[in-house]
């Protein structure tokens, strides 16, 4: 079966290399970006600015290849690829929690982001407490992580 998305704008970032940058939204406070939304899309983002989070859904754009078992960069064991967050995957898709700061026609700020800069958005969903926070009774290998996501950079290990 073949599967085809299409970008619905580009995601404009500080970051231009894959190295140094946060590995998460949650090790990027304060780092702001920028999406321009592709004009056909901008009446979709009505009601939009009555969130202050969002979700983007997006394509690693610079990740080639996979493999099924990884060494992610929070630990320094080897696990499976659907145990990780890592970006060399079967489909490139990435996903970010990030602050909507304003939304001017079809320019959004965001903050908080930890993704490369021109990096093609598929989606954009509100983020929402009720429906996205849960509780949970473990998180595999991340109990003995053996950094901090807020600290830890990029590397060239996926590149």
């Amino acid at each position: 079966m073949t599967i085809c998305f299409n970008s619905i704008g580009t995601i404009h970032t500080p970051f231009k290399r894959k190295e140094g940058m946060p590995i998460q939204s949650i090790g990027s406070k304060g780092i702001k970006g920028t999406i321009k939304l592709k004009r056909k899309y901008v009446e979709g983002l009505l009601d939009l600015e009555k969130f202050s989070h969002i979700i983007l859904v997006y394509y690693f754009h610079k990740s080639k290849g996979f493999n099924l078992q990884v060494i992610p960069f929070l630990d320094d064991k080897q696990h499976g690829l659907f145990a990780t967050r890592a970006p060399r995957r079967p489909n490139a898709i990435g996903i970010s929690v990030v602050k909507l700061l304003s939304i001017r026609d079809n320019i959004l700020e965001i903050e908080n982001v930890d993704m490369l800069d021109r990096t093609p958005l598929l989606d954009i969903k509100p983020y929402v407490s009720q429906f996205d926070i849960h509780e949970i009774e473990k998180s595999g290998w991340l109990n003995n992580k053996t950094g901090d996501p807020n600290e830890v950079k990029s590397d060239d290990r996926f590149s």
